[in-house]
């Protein structure tokens, strides 16, 4: 009941309006009695599309996990699975061939269409790949005919993980019933079953037009998966050794600046030292030739002043107005050219040490001479 309410009510108008799905050889499709419908696997959709396609209800086995989830998700998962036809297929006791096999032949006995891909999974590039011979066991023990069907662009509707799918035109393409009646009783025959299989396969990729892999599509997965393994850990390895690398050529630059920096530093602290040892001996030179200067204009006043007479001794107010003596002046004289030699420091001392006569000296001259 629940199958042909979301076939006709709650599903499949929706899907008929966006997929717009085409079907041929549906006449191929028997109207009474059981039947094997052999599929090519390109995507998750192909259990939903083929069933929409076909009037009558069609059952296909589906991994038990499907049916056993918990919660609210699970409950609907396993839910819309029940509805759109598909059993659960228990592989914890054998094999998943022979629990589909088994499945496979309750349903045929109950006289309905029964759904199988061959190839066991879904292609992994959009080729077809050998398949597998439980179909051609059904067949045998069964003894129904085999319908051969080929799905067209349903991997490109939804590809393989993606879990909306891109709306696309959807194809079915059913053949003429295959009859392998000569070889019942025949269903132990490993070669009989390789034949009826590869017979199966050769007539969808007809009407698939897929090209032909003499290999089954789970060592393809296999093959793929452990190169990716591989890309994947060799480029780990390559990343680590640029990472090793990148980490040396960080550290041989930190040492070169480093080093660069400390021989920097130690050239300007030794032109720093060159400079104040040059400007301590400019400041030496300058105070030993200002003491020099000071020393011998001095000695020259004295002795002027005994050599000539009291009375000649000019008068107080002259000495005063004429404050400075020739020594002194002499001296100032000297400092503009003394003082661009030495920094500031120099002349502060120059300052200090050249002065002009005290006031009480020019006091005690006045009254010698009165």
């Amino acid at each position: 009941m629940i199958y042909w309410v979301i076939k006709l009510v709650l599903v499949g108008p929706v899907l008929r309006i966006l997929f717009r799905p085409w079907v041929e050889g549906l006449e191929n499709v028997p109207a009474h009695g059981a039947a094997i419908l052999a599929s090519n696997h390109l995507s998750f959709s192909d259990s939903i599309f083929l069933p929409l396609a076909v009037p009558r209800r069609i059952t296909f086995p589906a991994k038990m996990e499907y049916f056993t989830g918990q919660g609210v998700k699970g409950k609907l998962t396993a839910a819309f699975f029940r509805g759109t036809g598909q059993i659960p297929i228990d592989r914890s006791g054998g094999s998943a061939s022979q629990a589909a096999v088994k499945a496979g032949l309750e349903v045929l006995n109950h006289g309905e269409l029964f759904g199988i891909y061959p190839e066991g999974t879904r292609s992994p590039d959009g080729r077809l790949y050998k398949g597998k011979t439980g179909v051609a066991r059904m067949a045998l023990e069964a003894r129904v005919p085999v319908l051969p069907v080929a799905m067209i662009g349903t991997d490109k509707a939804q590809p393989s993980g993606q879990k909306i799918p891109n709306i696309k035109r959807i194809g079915v393409r059913i053949g003429k019933p295959l009859d392998f009646s000569r070889y019942y009783g025949m269903e132990t025959d490993r070669l009989v079953l390789r034949a009826i299989t590869d017979q199966v396969m050769y007539d969808l990729a007809k009407l698939s037009g897929q090209e032909y892999v003499d290999d089954y599509a789970a060592n393809r997965k296999t093959g793929l998966a452990a190169r990716a393994e591989n890309i994947v850990a060799a480029s780990m390895l390559q990343t680590a050794a640029a990472a090793a690398k990148a980490e040396s050529l960080v550290e041989a630059a930190r040492a070169e600046s480093v080093a660069r920096a400390e021989t920097i530093v130690a050239a300007s602290r030794a032109q720093t030292a060159a400079v104040a040892a040059k400007a301590e001996s400019l400041i030496e030179a300058a105070r030993t030739r200002a003491g020099q200067v000071c020393s011998g204009g001095s000695d020259q006043t004295a002795s002027a002043g005994l050599s000539e007479p009291l009375d000649s001794v000019e008068p107080a107010d002259t000495v005063v107005a004429n404050e400075r003596p020739a020594s002194s002046t002499a001296t100032e004289n000297a400092l503009p050219t003394l003082l661009p030699q030495v920094p500031s420091a120099a002349a502060g001392i120059l300052g200090t040490q050249i002065g002009s006569i005290p006031p009480q000296d020019v006091e005690e001259l006045r009254e010698a001479t009165s």
